[in-house]
């Protein structure tokens, strides 16, 4: 096996060698004012991401925790949650829901396809007991990216809250959390935000705040509860991913030097890039709803989707992703184009796809999985 040259998965993302630098300096205590000025400077510059003025609250953990943390903080057992499945992380709001007592309803969308912003409101106008709706701004299995801002519009109207698990796409498709009427966004440190795993983050709106104080689930470490009195400090309530912080403040450097709108339309060109050039391939985008964050193919049929990714990784260097879900597991390649990723890393990715994919005879005609 040979070290990895070239990462185009949707997580973990590479991380910019200068922020890999800064956080590889000597440890230093995290409750002292050298780390409160720096968290309270990235608590709140990274609202600029989230384009909210709410507060983000950042936890040391993995963006499942804040999907957690976004459910029991706002909700009380039996509680209605409408969850759109349209993919396999989008199922796990509905895993978490069940584990904690609470009510999911799923709507189940194809993969491949955007949850048609009317089939929420249908849903609404059917159960107006529903307190919450969840769904995904890029649903990272299959690469597609939900209307969140007509979606925002038809909640907003209602007394449910919109949940949006943002992991994947905040920082490379846009999101304005605040005009869209987002209530809770959940984001995660290792996709745009261009570092390792171990941070995961949650904004919440006023709205959201005044559910929080009648929500009975039971909760202890991710009770913001803790965190907003904490964050009065600068400060949080438990040790924090203090290297991650750290990088956070770098990162943010990184992409206020770019400018944000330059950053998501840079990973827009490098999606369309991206998409034009699978194609030219022979193979058919499986999303109906392109993401910019992410985009999926279809492999040729009787083509084994694992064994290329492996040999990419392996023997020539390149990371992608497959397929996730029985559906979808050795049927669809995913490449990434958020974060530090590069034309050039893209552009020799998609090189190597297409040698590979000619070494195992490959016909560039035909399709499998639900592309049709």
């Amino acid at each position: 096996m040979i070290n990895p040259a070239i990462l185009l998965t949707p997580g973990p993302t590479p991380v910019p060698e200068v922020t890999r630098k800064l956080m590889a300096e000597p440890m230093f205590h995290h409750r002292t004012p050298r780390y409160r000025k720096i968290f309270g400077d990235v608590s709140e510059r990274i609202k600029k991401i989230f384009m909210t003025k709410n507060p983000v609250y950042t936890f040391a953990g993995s963006g499942s925790l804040a999907m957690e943390a976004s459910l029991v903080n706002f909700h009380s057992a039996g509680d209605k949650i409408l969850v759109v499945e349209n993919g396999k992380f989008a199922e796990r709001f509905t895993l978490i829901a069940k584990a904690f007592g609470l009510n999911p309803i799923s709507l189940k969308i194809p993969n491949g396809e955007a949850v048609p912003p009317a089939q929420i409101e249908e849903a609404l106008k059917k159960d107006p007991d529903i307190k919450a709706v969840c769904c995904q701004l890029c649903e990272t299995s299959t690469a597609v990216l939900n209307d969140i801002k007509s979606i925002g519009e038809i909640v907003s109207k209602t007394n449910a809250l919109l949940i949006v698990d943002a992991i994947s796409g905040l920082g490379a498709d846009r999101l304005e959390t605040d005009q869209w009427h987002v209530d809770l966004v959940i984001a995660g440190s290792q996709k745009a935000l261009m570092l390792p795993p171990g941070l995961a983050f949650l904004s919440v709106s006023e709205k959201a705040k005044q559910r929080m104080a009648t929500a009975k689930l039971p909760r202890f470490y991710y009770d913001l509860k803790h965190y907003e009195k904490s964050m009065k400090d600068s400060d949080t309530p438990w040790t924090p991913a203090l290297t991650l912080v750290v990088g956070l403040q770098k990162t943010l450097d990184l992409i206020e030097q770019e400018g944000y709108e330059n950053v998501l339309k840079r990973c827009a060109a490098n999606a369309a890039f991206t998409r034009e050039t699978l194609q030219k391939m022979g193979l058919k985008l499986f999303s109906k709803a392109p993401s910019s964050t992410v985009s999926a193919a279809c492999l040729p049929e009787g083509l084994d989707g694992e064994k290329l990714c492996s040999i990419m990784r392996d023997e020539k260097g390149v990371v992608i992703a497959g397929g996730q879900g029985e559906q979808m597991k050795g049927k669809i390649v995913r490449v990434c184009h958020m974060g530090a990723i590069t034309k050039k890393d893209i552009e020799t990715g998609l090189k190597i796809l297409g040698e590979t994919l000619k070494e195992m005879k490959a016909s560039s005609g035909s399709c499998c999985c639900s592309c049709q």
